[in-house]
């Protein structure tokens, strides 16, 4: 995602929800030059913002959360984005993926492990964790993964799911990690499924 500072991140990371990274590129450029600080957000017209995020999908909420999250930032946080992850996650809008992107790509804090979908995908694929839900896979990452390498391990996993171990066709014949992939041995096509 686009983004000059911690309070554009946060914004294209509650934009994400649900959407790609190319649609949240398009939609932050016209975003960010109408509304520069929390106050911006925060006072915004609710229809504007919708008008400007609709693309994204779920743009009532999205908007919703957005404008809650910068009110709180500009009254309770001097108008600075928080920087732990308690303070975090009392935004709207804002749960642990949310608040490791901010903390770990904004600030460079190593709170947690970002799981979204492609982190939560192979991990599982790649045999490291059996969680059911993000914040389980978290965890048993957390226990797994060091600590400094908690914020690479996520854009490590996301690149690699985007470019080649995508959900529907694999390119294990290409994978350079292969040989250290427990799911390679497997048939592919139940690989595949999961």
């Amino acid at each position: 995602m686009l983004y000059k500072n911690p309070l554009q991140l946060l914004i294209a990371t509650i934009l994400s929800a649900q959407c790609t990274d190319v649609r949240v590129n398009k939609v932050t450029p016209l975003l960010f030059s109408r509304y520069q600080k929390p106050e911006d957000f925060a006072d915004a017209d609710i229809d504007e913002l919708q008008r400007l995020i609709h693309s994204t999908g779920f743009y009532r909420n999205k908007a919703k959360s957005i404008k809650g999250a910068t009110h709180k930032i500009s009254t309770e946080f001097n108008g600075r984005v928080p920087h732990t992850m308690e303070e975090l996650l009392t935004l709207p809008g804002v749960a642990r993926k949310t608040a490791n992107v901010v903390l770990g790509t904004g600030f460079g804090i190593s709170a947690g492990i970002v799981v979204d979908t492609h982190v939560f995908r192979l991990s599982h694929r790649m045999g490291l964790v059996e969680g059911k839900t993000p914040e389980q896979v978290e965890k048993q990452l957390l226990n797994l993964i060091p600590k400094k390498y908690w914020i690479e391990f996520s854009h490590i996993l996301i690149y690699h799911g985007r470019k080649v171990c995508s959900a529907r066709n694999p390119q294990c014949n290409t994978c350079v990690v292969k040989h250290q992939c427990p799911k390679i041995g497997i048939d592919l096509s139940k690989v595949k499924q999961q």
